[in-house]
């Protein structure tokens, strides 16, 4: 009688290895970070809704009352506010994305929260517009280190075909951030006026400083790691010129630059806009049949922002899918890109129902597929550019996000006061179509710069 040999796990070449899972404790990491940036970020967004904080910027004494003129003007002022905050974010985006290139991600990110925590704090003592101004744009120039580092992180420590889940994860931080604004913010205000809000949010990027720069190191560095997960992650490091120095003034002549940069620059103005005005848009939209203040605006906000944090997940899993089915990264990134953008399309719809809770439910999935368009747009950072360039490719991508942003920003302003919200609906229905269909003809096939380009 014969007898078969048996084979153990270890031995049968069809059984994967584990590898370990500490890399996804640097998602957690990031995750924590973004969501910071986003409370820091969105603080004003439900500050702009309280009378006092209304008052106290256009010098008016607590006695005077809020006419029509009045709020028509500080909606104005709030577009300029705004648009300070996004040209700063655009110029930090270069700024800073250079400097993580080239102090290294560590380092670089750590400036970034520093200067968006001053800002944070110092915006509990403006007492001016010009003052609001300027703290928001030092707000804005520190904050845009969040993406740059983030993408960059995700590029060490993560083979391709995981990234658009890592990056759908820590994005979800964005939304995050926003919910628990929603649900302290509103509360702080009331109880201990603006200035307090602004004062304890700041004060959390000085925690986050702290647990950046004792967790954080490169995989090459972390003592935690185990050899094996060394391997992975660099599994498909062959495929990538690592070491390749690519000028960022030299990128603007590379097609993947130029999609990256039209995927955001279209947009990243709608996700701000949703983020800066849709407190005010549930507290003054004449359609409507309940209008939300201070007091009622954070379950709705709670609703939005927890379907935007399944889509950023979601449509991040979704492309790893089918990158895991045999699609082209090409194929995966951009199916899924299309879904996104045609699930934004009824969005305009929101500023035309009376039903609040309708307007709701499409906002929710507008933000939930916004989410999810920009966990695979942040991907093509890794996916076109070597690893020592990802910084500074999507800080470019970044700036053209925010250049686009300051302009929506402050036309937003003026619509808002003297046209309303329809306008912006219509245009945010529609602006993913139009970047993707632009993004196809600049680059039909998502392929990574070559090496004989770069020379």
């Amino acid at each position: 009688m014969i007898t078969k040999p048996v084979i153990t796990p270890a031995a049968n070449p069809q059984v994967p290895k584990p590898v370990g899972n500490y890399r996804w404790r640097i998602v957690a990491l990031l995750f924590f970070a973004t969501v910071v940036n986003y409370v820091d970020r969105t603080v004003l967004s439900f500050t702009i809704i309280d009378d006092n904080f209304k008052r106290d910027m256009l010098g008016l004494s607590a006695n005077q009352p809020l006419t029509e003129a009045a709020v028509a003007e500080f909606k104005v002022q709030m577009g300029y506010v705004d648009g300070a905050f996004k040209l700063m974010y655009a110029l930090g985006f270069i700024l800073i994305g250079w400097l993580i290139d080239r102090i290294g991600t560590k380092k670089g990110y750590s400036i970034g929260i520093f200067l968006w925590s001053l800002a944070g704090i110092g915006t509990a003592f403006v007492g001016s517009l010009m003052g609001l101004r300027f703290m928001r744009g030092l707000l804005g120039l520190g904050e845009a280190s969040n993406f740059p580092a983030a993408i960059k992180t995700v590029a060490e420590w993560f083979p391709k075909k995981e990234r658009s889940l890592a990056n759908g994860i820590f994005n979800a931080g964005t939304n995050i951030g926003v919910i628990l604004t929603a649900l302290t913010i509103p509360f702080l205000t009331l109880a201990y006026g603006w200035r307090a809000s602004f004062l304890i949010t700041g004060v959390l990027g000085a925690f986050l400083l702290i647990f950046w720069w004792v967790l954080y190191s490169k995989p090459e560095e972390n003592k935690h790691l185990s050899k094996e997960e060394l391997t992975y992650i660099n599994s498909d490091a062959s495929e990538e010129q690592a070491q390749e120095k690519i000028p960022w003034i030299k990128m603007l002549s590379y097609r993947q630059t130029w999609a990256l940069m039209v995927g955001k620059f279209l947009a990243d103005p709608i996700w701000w806009f949703y983020l800066f005005w849709l407190p005010d848009f549930f507290n003054t939209n004449e359609a409507l049949d309940q209008k939300l203040d201070l007091k009622t605006v954070g379950i709705p906000f709670l609703v939005i922002y927890l379907v935007s944090d399944v889509g950023s997940i979601f449509f991040g899993w979704l492309s790893t899918k089918f990158m895991q089915m045999g699609w082209s990264l090409n194929k995966a990134r951009k199916t899924t890109m299309l879904i996104c953008a045609l699930c934004v399309v009824p969005t305009f719809f929101a500023s035309l129902t009376n039903n609040i809770y309708i307007a709701i439910a499409l906002i929710a999935l507008a933000a939930s597929a916004h989410q999810g368009w920009s966990a695979n747009l942040y991907t093509f950072g890794s996916d076109l550019f070597p690893k020592s360039m990802v910084a500074s490719a999507t800080g470019i991508g970044g700036m053209a996000g925010a250049i686009g942003g300051t302009l929506f920003g402050i036309i937003t302003g003026i619509v808002v006061a003297y046209v309303g919200y329809l306008p912006l609906f219509i245009f945010a229905s529609v602006a993913y179509l139009l970047a993707l269909g632009i993004i196809q003809l600049i680059l039909p096939r998502l392929e990574p710069i070559k090496k004989s380009e770069i020379a």
